[in-house]
């Protein structure tokens, strides 16, 4: 049987890079690799995540999520960490994965597969850590309402802006909710 020593990059603000080395049995599933990526980092485990089949431009490919969310039985759904095996997602021998940490902070954790070995370990291990992990909660949510599109949008402020009563009007052109027979 073989494992897999994987590279952990958190995507932090500060100057230094943090990372952290794991071992971890070829199969093993994506729930007990995630566990043991938060316990490297000395994160809680308390919000949502995902992980994320990656290339080496680090793009977000076939999502693996931590709890089944039941929003689609398409091709496409997310697999779920506790019913996926990391091993039948390693294609490549530098394999790269992307791990999403709390949708609202947005905690990064870009992983890389830096060494196969038949050594054989008794649940993930620790290799290696460089650097002092942020904390958890040293993440702002960002609450500004900025979508990135800047001021120039107008979606008007009137309800007439959107029940107008024009005879294109959708809504069938009634000027008041009373005429209404509810």
């Amino acid at each position: 049987m073989s494992s897999y020593k994987f590279r952990i990059l958190i995507d932090n603000e500060g100057p230094e890079e943090v990372f952290r080395d794991i071992y971890i049995s070829s199969t093993e599933n994506f729930e007990s690799f995630y566990r043991a990526v938060l316990a490297a980092f000395e994160f809680s485990g308390q919000e949502l995540a995902s992980f994320y089949v990656s290339n080496d431009s680090w793009d977000k490919g076939h999502e693996i999520a931590l709890m089944d969310m039941e929003l689609s039985e398409s091709l496409s759904a997310p697999s779920i960490m506790s019913e996926t095996i990391i091993q039948d997602l390693v294609t490549t021998s530098k394999q790269k994965f992307v791990m999403v940490y709390d949708f609202l902070k947005m905690w990064c954790f870009m992983i890389e597969l830096i060494e196969v070995t038949q050594e054989d370990f008794d649940g993930p291990m620790l290799d290696l850590s460089v650097g002092e992990a942020p904390l958890e909660s040293s993440k702002e949510i960002d609450l500004s309402g900025d979508t990135g599109m800047g001021s120039s949008l107008d979606l008007g402020n009137e309800i007439d802006d959107i029940f107008s009563d024009s005879p294109d009007d959708e809504f069938g052109g009634f000027e008041n909710i009373d005429d209404f027979d509810i």
